[in-house]
């Protein structure tokens, strides 16, 4: 929103809860590859995608939206969702499909490059596009559903549903990276035109 007040606070309930995500992560891995317990990873999948809603919610409800809030929250993200694909592409028999995995993959790394781009012109950060956090939610659907046909869990319906839901999240989320794409071409657009002006 517009008028919403963000804060230089570090100890906030949102925030909290993005710090138990980010723990939740090397679970996920611990789970995965010590325990191999490909059901429990998948469950791991579905929790930490959903409390990305949570502090987003608590966040505004509680008037506690923070700058580290707002960095970590996508970087809790994007640490669950190429766990979860890389993961599963790594373990024998592979749960996650290649095709499926290297397009996730490959759209992380385009919007490293922009990332690390606007951060080294001091551009600030990509405001979340809720497009983006929609696509994000069915991902986190999409991967826990291939890890759950692997074992046979309703693999009747829980693999076609992983398929459908993976190509749509995939199509969206490589749609909102071209969008990020032209919020960071703007960013540098304007702070070039800002430095521009200082010079004159």
């Amino acid at each position: 929103m517009p008028d919403e007040q963000v804060s230089d606070r570090i100890v906030t309930i949102p925030n909290l809860v993005t710090f138990v995500r980010l723990l939740g992560v090397g679970v996920f891995w611990w789970v995965l590859l010590v325990e191999e317990n490909i059901a429990l990873a998948a469950g791991l999948i579905f929790l930490i995608g959903w409390t990305d809603w949570i502090d987003g919610y608590l966040a505004r409800k509680l008037d506690q939206v923070s700058k580290l809030g707002t960095t970590l929250d996508p970087i809790a993200d994007r640490l669950m969702i190429a766990s979860a694909v890389i993961g599963g592409m790594i373990v024998d028999p592979p749960v996650v499909p290649l095709v499926i995995g290297f397009g996730l993959i490959a759209r992380e790394l385009f919007m490293g490059v922009v990332v690390l781009r606007l951060l080294s012109k001091s551009a600030g950060i990509l405001e979340v596009r809720y497009l983006g956090k929609v696509s994000t939610f069915i991902l986190y659907g999409a991967i826990p559903l291939f890890y759950l046909a692997e074992i046979g869990f309703l693999a009747e319906v829980t693999a076609p549903l992983a398929w459908v839901s993976g190509v749509v999240g995939l199509a969206m989320y490589w749609y909102v990276a071209f969008q990020y794409f032209g919020d960071a071409r703007q960013s540098l657009a304007s702070l070039e035109s800002a430095s521009s002006t200082e010079e004159m």
